[in-house]
């Protein structure tokens, strides 16, 4: 991966609660754009028109299916720009226990290779002060699994912690909704899901019937520490995909 003067990231500050001092800030890399698959193919295109687009994504498609396999019958596997292997959740007990899919799970272990992470090292950084937006989703908890930024559990409830997140206002779209990242399918979580709506922690309920995959958490409010609401809703984007 060539490293040039393009490598670059913006990063914006926002209010570090969890410290003494008033004015510690912790940074955020500015979202450009968020890619699929097939952006980087049309991108890959524009740039070599030899490429075909179609036997790209089908090549693709192939490898994609033979690296799934292997990982999941235990190999460790190097495709693209990570190291892909299985680990185990749970404790067990004895030297002769069971699996027990109550109290075990199997999850995805992604290692980022030396070139992505040298390519990162090398990228430049232009911090350009106080973030201009108020509301922020620091952290999404699954309570049922306790895992951190990474999973939903249907059915089971979920901790946003934040700055100024709590859900008021009339105008449309306000409220948590959750976006597959394969179908563009937007689920909305219905207001009677949510138990605790507090500028910097909400907790709801994820619906039961939530499909499988991979999904982007937003939250649009009008909240806003004055008296008054803001005229206009803000919404925030969750930088993580959350997997169900």
């Amino acid at each position: 991966m060539a490293t040039t003067e393009k490598n670059s990231v913006t990063v914006e500050l926002y209010d570090l609660t969890l410290t003494e001092r008033k004015d510690d800030r912790f940074g955020r890399v500015v979202n450009r754009k968020s890619l699929t698959e097939d952006d980087l193919i049309n991108i890959a295109v524009s740039r070599r028109s030899d490429l075909n687009p179609t036997s790209m994504r089908s090549t693709m498609d192939i490898l994609k299916d033979i690296a799934k396999e292997e990982i999941v019958n235990g190999s460790s596997v190097l495709f693209g720009l990570g190291y892909y292997g299985m680990g185990v959740n749970g404790v067990f007990i004895g030297d002769n226990a069971k699996w027990d899919a109550t109290k075990h799970s199997l999850t995805i272990r992604v290692t980022p290779t030396a070139e992505l992470r040298s390519a990162a090292k090398a990228a430049s950084v232009d911090v350009r002060g106080m973030a201009g937006i108020g509301t922020i989703i620091n952290s999404v908890t699954d309570v049922s699994s306790g895992e951190v930024n990474s999973r939903l559990t249907p059915g089971g409830g979920a901790n946003l912690i934040g700055s100024k997140i709590k859900i008021v206002g009339d105008n449309a779209g306000i409220g948590i909704s959750l976006t597959n990242q394969v179908t563009s399918e937007v689920i909305t979580i219905p207001i009677t899901s949510i138990l605790v709506n507090d500028p910097s922690k909400i907790s709801f309920i994820v619906p039961a019937t939530l499909a499988e995959g991979d999904y982007k958490l937003s939250l649009t409010t009008q909240f806003s520490s004055a008296a008054q609401l803001l005229k206009e809703s803000r919404t925030f984007t969750f930088d993580y995909v959350l997997n169900v």
